[in-house]
């Protein structure tokens, strides 16, 4: 199956808890080895169950099956662009109706940003060590900057030349404010171009989008870990597609996969960026 292939429609829903299970714990960073130790069984057992659910899916890649579950599982929660989301590891070809432009295009529906996941946490009377302790670990922690911030390329030769753009960047910035500053610039084939930048919070409040690009003009974003930040797009108050931004642990490398808006089970697309700086 191709990257840009989407999923069969219930692919995903025909998978047993128990690949579900395999698949996001391998979404999360886990190995076939430590997958095997956490649920204390064999490794060849997890190979199994992962070899059954990619003959379920068609998907090639156990990790890209992985992802594309743990993407799943963030639509589910139907982000809504009208109104503030209440309080995401590591992509979809929308329905023809309302699809933007030329296919090619459609895979560069580029984000800004958006989605994702509350925690609620069960506070415990703290010492005072204990306040001073996570005061520092905050400070530490703001002080290191996420690896998603700056420019990123998209690995066009990864997509069919019939399809391909000359070039995509795209560029995040965070301020001291923790708001994230999103600049996308696209060069289609025919040498066209298209730019995009918005600023929003963490907080799924959708902005408004400045540039040229017709089919998007509210952004908003979640960033459920460091390394992640989940993004929607939207266009007259409806939704047109969640995108999740993933860095690999190289720290140069970074998935998009896309969620398009639907229906019924979305369809996903995955696209491959490398860092420019």
């Amino acid at each position: 199956m191709s990257y840009l292939e989407p999923v069969p429609s219930g692919a995903l829903a025909s998978l047993s808890d128990k690949e579900l299970e395999v698949l996001r714990l391998l979404a999360a960073g886990h190995t076939v080895k430590s997958i095997a130790a956490r649920l204390e069984r064999s490794e060849a057992s997890i190979n199994e169950r992962l070899r059954d659910a990619r003959r379920k899916t068609g998907v090639g890649s156990s990790r890209e099956l992985a992802r594309l579950v743990d993407a799943q599982k963030i639509w589910d929660k139907k982000p809504d662009l009208s109104a503030p989301v209440l309080p995401a590891d590591h992509v979809v070809q929308p329905p023809k109706a309302g699809r933007p432009g030329p296919k090619g295009r459609k895979i560069m529906l580029i984000a800004m940003p958006i989605v994702a996941a509350a925690g609620l946490l069960v506070a415990q009377p703290d010492t005072a060590q204990q306040t001073a302790g996570r005061a520092d670990a905050t400070t530490t922690a703001a002080a290191k900057p996420s690896p998603l911030v700056g420019r990123w390329s998209l690995d066009v030769a990864r997509i069919p030349e019939n399809e391909r753009p000359r070039r995509v960047i795209i560029e995040f910035r965070e301020s001291p404010d923790r708001k994230w500053s999103t600049h996308v610039e696209i060069v289609g084939a025919d040498g066209s171009r298209m730019e995009a930048d918005s600023t929003a919070a963490t907080d799924g409040v959708p902005v408004a989008e400045s540039g040229n690009m017709p089919f998007i003009d509210t952004v908003s974003l979640r960033q459920p870990a460091p390394n992640t930040l989940v993004m929607t797009l939207g266009k007259n108050g409806a939704p047109v597609s969640t995108r999740v931004y993933t860095v690999g642990k190289d720290n140069r490398s970074m998935t998009e996969t896309i969620i398009w808006a639907s229906t019924g089970i979305p369809k996903l697309e995955t696209t491959y960026f490398n860092r420019i700086d």
